[in-house]
């Protein structure tokens, strides 16, 4: 147990523990954006409701959330840890110059572009589910899910706030994709040189599917 627990505080088990987290949080934005997607019906709505009404009813997507919230707090706390671990390694940082020709720029900034995703999540879960889960105004039948999100998103503040979060998750996905493969112990010379590119595509297809939509919404395309 001691061992374990050991392991655990390490710096390799931090990573692994990123790793395992960040595959979790990433199969979430796969259903996540799958199920958002379904404004583009454009059926006023009603198809994307049934799927939300579905995921907000159902016992085993609930508990799932539970596990969600701590995948996430998880993934950020790790997140500090190896920061710290890090910056004690090398108190006295490392120069530019030794960085720049072997990584690339966003692999260096995880922590700031993880810091602009935190911020972020708690607007938009101070937008949605704060509103679906403690509020009557969804339960009580007044407006639908589908009906927020066209009042959040006709500021367009919001808007430029959404689309340029969806900008730092990309860049965050580019990186932390291919390296929760890697961490986890997937590595092979003719398959890893796939994940990051699958990762590169992956990280731009989500994230331009997420930020069309408040943009979709304001110009009134999705009605």
């Amino acid at each position: 147990m001691a061992t374990s627990v050991a392991f655990l505080k390490s710096s390799i088990g931090s990573k692994l523990i990123m790793g395992i987290t960040g595959l979790f949080l990433i199969s979430f934005l796969i259903v996540h954006c799958s199920v958002n997607a379904l404004i583009y019906v454009n059926d006023g709505g009603e198809t994307f409701n049934v799927a939300a009404e579905f995921m907000s009813h159902n016992l085993l997507i609930r508990a799932m959330e539970i596990v969600l919230f701590i995948g996430i707090l998880w993934h950020i706390f790790q997140s500090l840890i190896l920061t710290l671990q890090n910056n004690k390694a090398r108190p006295t940082g490392y120069r530019q110059h030794n960085n720049t020709g072997t990584s690339k720029w966003y692999s260096r900034w995880m922590g700031l572009l993880g810091t602009l995703i935190l911020m972020f999540l708690i607007i938009h879960l101070r937008h949605f589910w704060v509103v679906s889960r403690f509020t009557d105004e969804i339960t009580s039948g007044r407006e639908t899910l589908f009906d927020e999100m066209k009042e959040v998103f006709q500021n367009p503040w919001v808007v430029i706030l959404y689309v340029a979060s969806m900008v730092s998750l990309c860049y965050h996905l580019m990186h932390g994709f291919q390296s929760a493969f890697r961490t986890v112990g997937f590595y092979h010379h003719h398959w890893t040189p796939v994940i990051i590119q699958f990762g590169y595509w992956f990280s731009a297809i989500i994230c331009l599917v997420f930020a069309s939509m408040p943009i979709a919404i304001y110009f009134k395309l999705i009605q």
